[in-house]
């Protein structure tokens, strides 16, 4: 669980920069021993720091990314899984960067004490239970402020993107907040949250359908055992007689995170293929 692995390392991220990032028992859990098929994407070019976010009362960890070129940059705000922030997330918001994205990637569960340290998956479904939807919510329009709010930010041109959980979230926030442009949903969660709705988790995605407030793209796996096609397609008939632009991509034979380099569920061909449809969704609606 706690095993390293192999990895793709590209240039100007350090042996040690790599052990530090990947420290995080979180990234172990969610990993198991790391995929030799990890990507490493390097910071050169880019200027990328550990940030506080006020929201609220509180401040919230944040990772950000963005070309180190003079400019204004789209905002993208990275959504992570059910793990927390770590290092896949982070690398995430480096591919942004690097396409000319302003990514900012807030940690979700800081005042629970994060998930990085917990032994196994119970104890993490036990700690993301205990995270409200509000909360999150929260947390992401803050994002949202703090972006918009510094000068290589274009304020007038934000989107989101998440996995998984934050996939759940992606669809959510889409319902929720009034600055976003675009946002792509990664095999994020339709239905109540764990089957069922309560205090802290009281609407699903498909309870939303009309009320989303930007375009949405959705990528799924034919292969999710927790996401059926069938669910993807309620929804889709949900967006479409409510006349919302939103395309549901299900790719044939693909299981839940096939985007995850750095675990077994990744598929390269499968991952590659739907990178480059949600930069041309972003590109669409947040470059124009």
């Amino acid at each position: 669980m706690n095993e390293i692995g192999t990895v793709k390392q590209a240039a100007g991220v350090t042996r040690r920069e790599l052990l530090i990032g990947l420290g995080a028992a979180g990234f172990a859990l969610a990993a198991g021993p790391v995929s030799a098929d990890r990507i490493v994407t390097s910071s050169e070019g880019l200027v990328v720091a550990d940030i506080t976010i006020r929201s609220g009362s509180d401040k919230i960890p944040a990772y950000e990314a963005r070309p180190a070129s003079p400019g204004r940059y789209p905002v993208v705000i990275v959504i992570h899984e059910i793990f927390g922030l770590h290092e896949y997330i982070r690398d995430v918001a480096r591919r942004l960067a690097k396409e000319g994205y302003y990514a900012v990637a807030p940690e979700l569960y800081s005042r629970e004490g994060g998930a990085g340290k917990l032994p196994d998956i119970q104890e993490v479904l036990a700690l993301v239970g205990k995270v409200s939807d509000r909360q999150v919510l929260q947390d992401l329009s803050s994002a949202v402020e703090h972006a918009s709010g510094q000068p290589w930010a274009r304020q007038d041109l934000v989107g989101a993107t998440g996995f998984c959980w934050g996939g759940r979230m992606t669809w959510l926030f889409a319902a929720h907040e009034k600055k976003l442009k675009a946002a792509v949903a990664w095999y994020g969660p339709l239905g109540p949250w764990r089957g069922r709705r309560d205090e802290a988790h009281p609407q699903a995605a498909l309870d939303l359908a009309q009320q989303l407030l930007c375009p949405v793209l959705g990528l799924y796996g034919e292969a999710d055992e927790g996401i059926p096609v069938s669910t993807v397609r309620e929804m889709e008939a949900k967006l479409k007689a409510s006349h919302k632009t939103a395309e549901l991509v299900v790719y044939p034979g693909a299981p839940h995170g096939f985007f995850a380099d750095y675990r077994p569920s990744y598929q390269a061909e499968v991952a590659g293929e739907a990178w480059k449809r949600a930069l041309g969704w972003f590109s669409k609606y947040l470059k124009g």
